[in-house]
């Protein structure tokens, strides 16, 4: 007969064994890059998986595994805007543009670390089933029970200069009046549709719109 003892130190070696297994699994899910096999590559992977490009490589995977482990946000989330990053990182051209688009991806995956997510919902936007081709992602912060912060960014090319490869979002308001939305940047008003994992946004607008389409709910 096993004593309690003994009863107490299996359990704890299996919660141990368990542990040691979840944490071999994310690391091996948490591969934010893969250079193994340069024989297939394309040019584009061929530069991403250069030799001055090593310390980002090095950098990208200690902040993507980070942020796999200890963020609170859906992890589905950083794995569908990962693969828009390295989809974006396919029309860069020049070693610049790639050590540009680096510093947007751990600017991203910090923000996953640093900021509590328990409390925001995050929105890519679908076309035809798909993520669109020109990505938008929205998050929906619940900063309190009256207030509601909406931001989002729409991305364009990595060839364009710095300062217009994204557009911006940004609008307040409340629960009793988040179907009606105005983006404080670019002063656009859109209507906000919520349909349990989908959100239409409308706009009659011209020039606003970027951000209209259907979105898809990570949870």
């Amino acid at each position: 007969m096993l004593l309690k003892t003994d009863i107490k130190m299996m359990k704890l070696l299996g919660l141990m064994l368990g542990l040691s297994t979840l944490a071999t699994s994310a690391v091996a899910s948490a591969h934010p890059l893969e250079c193994s096999d340069s024989s297939q590559a394309s040019k584009a992977t061929s530069t991403l998986c250069s030799v001055p490009l090593a310390e980002f490589r090095k950098n990208l995977a200690s902040q993507y595994l980070t942020a796999y482990l200890i963020t609170d946000a859906p992890l589905s989330i950083i794995q569908d805007t990962h693969q828009l990053w390295l989809n974006r990182l396919q029309q860069c051209k020049t070693l610049d543009c790639y050590k540009q688009q680096f510093d947007v991806r751990l600017d991203d995956l910090n923000i996953f670390i640093s900021l509590n997510q328990s409390l925001t919902q995050h929105y890519l936007k679908f076309e035809q089933g798909q993520i669109a081709k020109q990505p938008v992602h929205l998050k929906i912060h619940q900063l309190s029970k009256d207030r509601i912060k909406i931001e989002g960014i729409a991305y364009r090319s990595p060839k364009n200069r710095i300062d217009t490869q994204t557009i911006p979002f940004l609008a307040y308001t409340t629960p009793e009046a988040k179907t009606e939305i105005t983006d404080n940047e670019n002063d656009c008003k859109y209507e906000f549709h919520y349909t349990k994992a989908i959100l239409s946004v409308k706009t009659q607008q011209k020039g606003c719109e970027r951000f209209s389409g259907v979105y898809r709910l990570y949870d």
